[in-house]
């Protein structure tokens, strides 16, 4: 018998890997725990780390991300002082360090010295990493680039023609972005990030590089995402399901992400994060979700779908190729993902190419794919790679192989017949023996132990070598088997080598056709999120929004508010009409649990909605020009902020009075309810006529109150930009009464409350009620009447003087 091992060799020998050609076979099939350690390589949280320049009002900013990675660069872009620009980049991708120059001018230090400061900060604040100012030198920078060493590159690239290919990409022109990228790697290269522990030569994998803008992008801050219910994460209940040990909860990324791959799901959030201004965008989105809605389309939607649900994460296959990291499951999964991408390919080129997303597809979508998934499925035995736990090739691609395996495949026939004949040769009293082969050793006999060896000089038996004791078994060389290593060699590692040769070439041809790849998971991860929305559409009853720029806010005609109406029994749609120039100030008046707070979030959300390219819950929406979403709706309490609930209210109002433009959407819910009612109402109406004193650049404003004081004592002046709602006109009274019955207060409490309300508003004096002052004389007189039972009279340690005093004195002093 033979012993098959998975022990590495010696050298590999040279053996070239044929082109496979032909069609190519339906994708194997991936085994669930294969497939399930894939997916949990996508949860690994990603590291971002960004490398930002600020000379002369513009910025260079390039950052790395080791999710892809993948280096993003944004072109030279002006920016104020206040670096308002650079602030918007940190709050998106929220990087893990921030790198720069030692030398900066007095903005940027204060910038990152406030950064720095920000001990609170959520997420958390980055770290602040200073180089030398001569790691940003524009030449070395360049040098830096242009000998960077770059899979996507193919290796037959002359020198000149790399320099093409790169300009093609990098914008040498930008100088400051070049310095940036300059600075990024000379960062990466000595932090080695993501193989600190691979030997030094080995580079940190960049397997492309990626223009970002973020011109047409709305503003939102984190406390507009937390309040909408954009995302929210929970606990999951088992920690280890996934890397941070969170999953979504009831959010609008919740409800709309029904997308069948990770990166996908990835974009959408992108998305999230990345509202958009950007019409043309915009529209083209719309157009693709619109089209999946047909109801003749559905075949083809789901049919789509499960391609996509093939569609994996390339990007880390990629990366671990690179670094010679391949695992046996990477081929199954990137043959199945490129197959999948074929297939996407040809079910588009039947679709309408006047939609920009099918005719990217049918064309981007090269026949560099079939040639990978040809390569890949004529070179790589996935059964016996499963077997072996390690690559295998079928038959037929390499002459050499093949040999060495018919031989390793006949040995066990052979190795018997080798052992009958040396049992022929020994002691009649060793009854049994075999012949075995282990990888690195070799040949060896093997008989049992007799009872008669027990010291070492036992096991000596002539015309055989001892090697050593196993599980009761005694390993010999022999003479024949000195001549089975010296005609058959280490067969076992012989094919290893020259698979593992195999293996890097077949490597070497997917690197060198990496573009594809990646441009193949942007756009089936453009589709993934399209297709999803679209399905959102379907199952939620969701409509198209219209855009016109020359609007200034919103019109909605019979909203609903995604999440709540999934909860509620019932729930009531509710317009919203354009602002221009009149009604730019719209206040909401209305009973307590009326839902003036769902209207607010209803207005934000199908904004919001509207901006990522998504259908939204109305009959009709018309979103006008909107920069930015504000708001002031629920205060988000932390022990870590330091900060009460007032000054955290005031501090969301002051970024929307600080930033707000004409075309911005601020909404704003009991703003002015976390101090005494005087000086709320106050901060209200000066926040309020504050923007109304803009005229016709004042925000469209959403503002939900129940200071019916501000309407009443007329507080805010009168004219077309101010506008009651929902029914038009001012809610006479709260009906806190009808509430507090409704949460289950007891009745007396509710009418003595009613009671103290009319004599205040009646301006009368407040009265102690009789019931409750007897009850209470009562009690107070029991408990002075039981003192004195308890009192010991013969107690000689018994002073009255100080009884008297202490508990008889006060306790009649309340009782009158």
């Amino acid at each position: 018998m033979a012993s098959l091992g998975a022990t590495p060799g010696r050298a590999p020998q040279a053996t070239g890997l044929g082109e496979a050609m032909a069609s190519f076979p339906s994708p194997a099939p991936v085994r669930g725990p294969e497939e399930a350690a894939e997916e949990q390589d996508e949860e690994e949280p990603a590291e971002i780390h960004l490398c930002v320049l600020w000379s002369s009002g513009y910025l260079g900013i390039a950052y790395y991300d080791t999710s892809d990675s993948t280096i993003h660069f944004m072109p030279d872009a002006p920016d104020h002082e206040s670096l308002k620009l650079l602030q918007r980049v940190l709050d998106e991708i929220n990087p893990q360090s921030v790198v720069t120059s030692a030398k900066q001018d007095e903005s940027m230090t204060q910038f990152l010295g406030k950064l720095a400061s920000q001990e609170h900060r959520e997420p958390k604040r980055p770290e602040i990493i200073f180089l030398p100012s001569v790691d940003f030198g524009l030449e070395i920078s360049k040098q830096r680039l242009l000998s960077g060493n770059y899979s996507f590159i193919p290796d037959s690239m002359t020198a000149t023609e790399k320099i093409l290919f790169l300009s093609s990409i990098i914008p040498f022109d930008c100088l400051l972005t070049v310095r940036a990228l300059g600075g990024l790697l000379k960062f990466l290269g000595r932090r080695r990030i993501g193989i600190e522990l691979e030997d030094h030569n080995v580079s940190v994998p960049i397997l492309g590089f990626k223009k970002f803008v973020l011109t047409h992008l709305v503003s939102i801050d984190q406390d507009t995402y937390s309040v909408l219910q954009i995302f929210k994460s929970e606990s999951h209940p088992s920690v280890y399901k996934v890397a941070s040990g969170l999953k979504e909860g009831l959010s609008l990324f919740g409800i709309l992400n029904k997308c069948r791959c990770k990166w996908g799901e990835k974009l959408l959030r992108l998305w999230f994060t990345r509202p958009t201004r950007d019409l043309e965008e915009l529209n083209s989105r719309l157009d693709v979700v619109q089209f999946f809605l047909l109801p003749q389309n559905l075949d083809i939607a789901q049919m789509l779908h499960r391609l996509l649900s093939h569609i994996k994460n390339v990007p880390l296959i990629l990366k671990r190729m690179k670094l010679s990291h391949t695992k046996v499951s990477d081929w199954q999964v990137l043959y199945k993902t490129v197959y999948s991408a074929l297939g996407l390919r040809d079910a588009c080129r039947s679709l309408p190419q006047s939609i920009q997303l099918f005719r990217d597809i049918a064309q981007e979508f090269s026949n560099d794919l079939h040639h990978i998934a040809s390569l890949i499925g004529k070179v790589v035995d996935f059964e016996g790679s499963l077997a072996e736990n390690r690559f295998t090739v079928l038959p037929n691609i390499d002459p050499e192989i093949d040999e060495k395996k018919r031989r390793l495949m006949g040995l066990p026939s052979f190795l018997t017949e080798v052992a009958r004949k040396e049992l022929e040769n020994l002691d009649s009293r060793i009854p049994s023996c075999s012949v075995i082969y282990i990888p690195l050793i070799g040949f060896l006999l093997s008989i049992p132990r007799l009872p008669s060896m027990v010291e070492a000089s036992d096991f000596e038996i002539e015309g055989l070598d001892f090697m050593f004791l196993s599980e009761e078994k005694l390993h010999y060389r022999s003479a024949r088997t000195k001549e089975l290593d010296a005609l058959l060699g280490d067969l076992h590692c012989d094919i290893r080598d020259q698979e593992t040769l195999l293996m890097y070439q077949l490597q070497c041809q997917v690197l060198a056709r990496a573009t594809v790849l990646t441009q193949v998971l942007d756009l089936a991860s453009r589709l993934d999120v399209l297709l999803a929305l679209a399905s959102a559409a379907r199952d939620y009853g969701y409509s198209r929004p219209h855009y016109t720029p020359q609007l200034l806010g919103v019109r909605i005609q019979n909203g609903r508010h995604p999440l709540m109406e999934l909860c509620a029994q019932t729930f009531v749609p509710n317009s919203a009409e354009r602002g221009d120039d009149k009604g730019r100030v719209k206040v909401i008046t209305g009973p307590n649990s009326s839902g003036k707070s769902i209207y607010l979030k209803q207005v934000g959300l199908i904004t919001f909605m509207a901006l990522v390219g998504s259908f939204v819950p109305a009959e009709e929406a018309e979103i006008g020009a909107v920069d930015a979403i504000f708001t002031r709706i629920h205060s988000c309490e932390s022990v870590s902020l330091g900060l009460s609930t007032f000054t955290i209210d005031l501090n969301q109002v002051a970024k929307a009075v600080n930033n707000a433009t004409e075309q911005s959407l601020v909404l704003i819910d009991e703003f002015g309810k976390g101090t005494n009612t005087v000086d709320g109402l106050a901060l209200l109406a000066a926040v309020l006529r504050h923007w109304l004193a803009l005229g016709p650049t004042c925000p469209h404003i959403f503002v939900a109150t129940n200071f019916l004081s501000l309407v009443q004592l007329q507080l805010l002046p009168q004219g077309p930009l101010v506008q009651y709602l929902v029914c038009k006109g001012v809610a006479s009274a709260s009906h806190a009464s009808h509430t507090a019955a409704q949460a289950g207060l007891p009745e007396t409490l509710i009418a003595r409350g009613k009671e103290v309300s009319d004599l205040i508003r009646s301006g009368k004096p407040i009265k102690p009620v009789k019931e409750l002052l007897k009850e209470k004389q009562m009690e107070n007189c029991q408990t002075l009447v039981d003192k004195f039972l308890n009192l010991d009279l013969e107690d000689p340690n018994l002073d009255l003087d100080m009884f008297m005093s202490q508990e008889v004195l006060p306790a009649a002093t309340t009782i009158l």
